[in-house]
């Protein structure tokens, strides 16, 4: 099992983990519910992530390693900021992710991302030059038990997810320095369009999070995206934030 502290690069310890939580003194450019998020994650050799993140971005590394988060989630009133609270949209999301670093900033790389609206697919692919996919999309919940699907609609590769999960025990706060710190607590997005790096940057509070015990799990979001021979790591539960979103902005 890895160790819960310690990133083991010496260049990725030197960021600034703690900055990016603060608000940006900017109006948002939207606002969202992020519920019922599971975060599974699996640890690759760095040889493997390397090649499908642009070169434009520094893979951030625990222990030597990368790590690929699969996040399956309900998205809630999601809208930008000209737009009327009644116009927001609710629906499902599914993301796989890795953690990256630009210029002494930590953030997020994202694979794909799966959503159950087609307009939401649209806008983001639009504004925002997000990897994006229609998928058919399913999720309940019976106490403490949550079953989540979902089936990619379009863009080539079977992209799909059958997990079955259990909510469990809630978690201390994440601390700087710990593995559920590194994993959690990502506020910047990073992107090319066209060549050129973009910078989103989201503002919440801390995640509440929740131990999670997975199941029944089965997936190909991953191999969709060229990931193969990943080892299964931790799995993490949080109820939900309350987002704004800012950007995405140039960062040359």
């Amino acid at each position: 099992m890895t160790n819960a502290t310690g990133p083991g690069d010496d260049d990725c310890a030197a960021l600034d983990r703690v900055g990016p939580a603060r608000r940006p003194a900017l109006a948002p450019a939207g606002s969202q519910r992020w519920r019922e998020l599971l975060f599974v994650h699996w640890s690759f050799p760095a040889e493997v992530v390397r090649p499908l993140v642009p070169a434009s971005f520094e893979l951030d590394l625990w222990q030597g390693r990368a790590w690929v988060g699969l996040v399956p989630f309900r998205m809630e009133d999601t809208r930008t900021s000209w737009m009327p609270r009644r116009a927001g949209l609710d629906f499902l999301e599914t993301n796989l992710r890795t953690y990256v670093h630009r210029r002494g900033a930590p953030g997020v790389f994202f694979f794909s991302l799966e959503a159950s609206s087609w307009l939401a697919v649209r806008a983001a692919r639009l504004a925002w030059a997000l990897p994006y996919f229609h998928a058919s999309m399913s999720a309940s919940r019976s106490g403490e038990r949550v079953d989540f699907r979902s089936r990619r609609r379009e863009g080539g590769r079977a992209a799909n997810l059958e997990i079955a999960y259990e909510i469990g025990e809630e978690l201390p706060a994440s601390v700087d320095g710990t593995l559920q710190h590194f994993l959690l607590e990502r506020y910047y997005l990073f992107v090319e369009r066209r060549g050129v790096p973009l910078r989103g940057h989201v503002h919440h509070t801390p995640y509440p999070a929740h131990a999670a015990n997975v199941l029944s799990l089965d997936e190909s979001i991953l191999a969709a995206a060229g990931l193969a021979g990943g080892r299964l790591e931790t799995v993490h539960f949080s109820p939900g934030v309350e987002v704004d979103v800012f950007g995405p902005f140039p960062d040359p």
